[in-house]
């Protein structure tokens, strides 16, 4: 949102956010360079579905003062605000980012009120062709969707991480694999150590989550010392470790991972990948034997094959890396997504 907020406001877009926050007990409104975000405090949360009584009673208010409305799916308590509060006169668009992967019980459920939800927006957008494909949700609507990819503002000043440069590249060098992330059930991280296991390539894991201490057991159990916990890093670390390691992997094994921000952060700064074929968003920016390797999900072999095949064979890293930069440029910079975006809005207010 804050790419977003920020690529729309240079084209003269006005942004208001609203959010639930489990922290706070009344309305906040905090005002960036980009939005003002009106945080809500939240009533309760139901399969990570957070709602707000709160923001329910004042949504029509909060409507009334847009040309459009923007809602990020999945969020079923969004739809039921879009069917009961939203000021009518509204259009609404809505930016898919994902199908609801694992509360399929829920989902039966929240069916009939996504498909009214989703009937009525003026538009539907989607981060990649992949995903509109292989989603049974995108697939089966009536109007075309329409494909804008999630994007990022221009790469980082390397001067700006330099001393983070060389701190890792003292510590870790410039041979090793990277993954960033949070570590959930669908990121593959178990598969990561496997391969890790069989190469003894170096491997850095930036992150933590509810599989960290899992993962961290199997490493002890299996002494792999060429895994390298790292945690939480900040940004100038985050952008000094891409710009050193042969390539990102991101081995996720389940639907779940729908785009892969962090495929888009490793390209803009020319980092090859290597991911998984998840009929997702990852294949779309990772581009297989051109911006690097795509191998089947939850295949620790596979996996391992690919990292071995580019640790060993720098002329295709570099083409890789080169070819990730071309494509972050033409597809995936943050002006380029406000600029469809934008051209988006004009169409449904208009």
């Amino acid at each position: 949102m804050q790419q977003l907020c920020q690529a729309t406001s240079a084209l003269a877009v006005e942004n208001r956010i609203v959010c639930l926050s489990s922290k706070i007990k009344k309305k906040e409104i905090i005002k960036t360079p980009n939005a003002l975000v009106y945080c809500y405090p939240q009533t309760l949360e139901i399969a990570s579905c957070g709602f707000s009584w709160a923001l329910w009673q004042d949504f029509k208010q909060l409507t009334e003062w847009a040309d459009v409305v923007h809602y990020q799916f999945p969020w079923p308590f969004a739809d039921f605000l879009a069917l009961t509060r939203q000021n009518t006169r509204t259009p609404y668009i809505v930016s898919y980012q994902s199908d609801i992967v694992r509360q399929q019980g829920l989902n039966k459920l929240y069916q009939p009120l996504m498909n009214q939800f989703l009937k009525n927006s003026s538009s539907v957008v989607a981060t990649s062709p992949k995903y509109i494909e292989s989603s049974p949700v995108l697939s089966k609507l009536d109007s075309p969707v329409t494909l804008i990819p999630n994007g990022l503002s221009k790469e980082p000043d390397q001067i700006s991480y330099q001393k983070e440069l060389k701190e890792y590249q003292q510590t870790y060098g410039k041979n090793f694999f990277l993954f960033i992330g949070v570590f959930r059930y669908y990121k593959g991280l178990k598969y990561l150590l496997q391969a890790a296991k069989q190469t003894e390539l170096e491997i850095v894991i930036v992150g933590d989550g509810p599989e960290s201490d899992e993962l961290h057991h199997y490493a002890q159990e299996n002494k792999l010392k060429n895994v390298h916990f790292l945690g939480h890093v900040n940004d100038a670390q985050k952008y000094a470790l891409i710009s050193l390691t042969k390539a990102l992997v991101l081995p996720a094994s389940e639907r779940s991972e729908a785009y892969g921000m962090v495929l888009v952060e490793a390209a803009r700064q020319g980092a090859p990948m290597i991911t998984t074929e998840l009929q997702s968003g990852t294949s779309y920016i990772n581009t297989n034997g051109e911006t690097g390797l795509v191998v089947p999900p939850k295949n620790a072999s596979e996996l391992a094959k690919a990292m071995q095949y580019l640790a060993s064979n720098n002329t295709a890293l570099e083409k890789m890396g080169g070819l990730a930069k071309e494509r972050f440029e033409s597809n995936f910079t943050a002006n380029i997504m406000g600029q469809r975006y934008l051209r988006v809005y004009q169409q449904v207010s208009a």
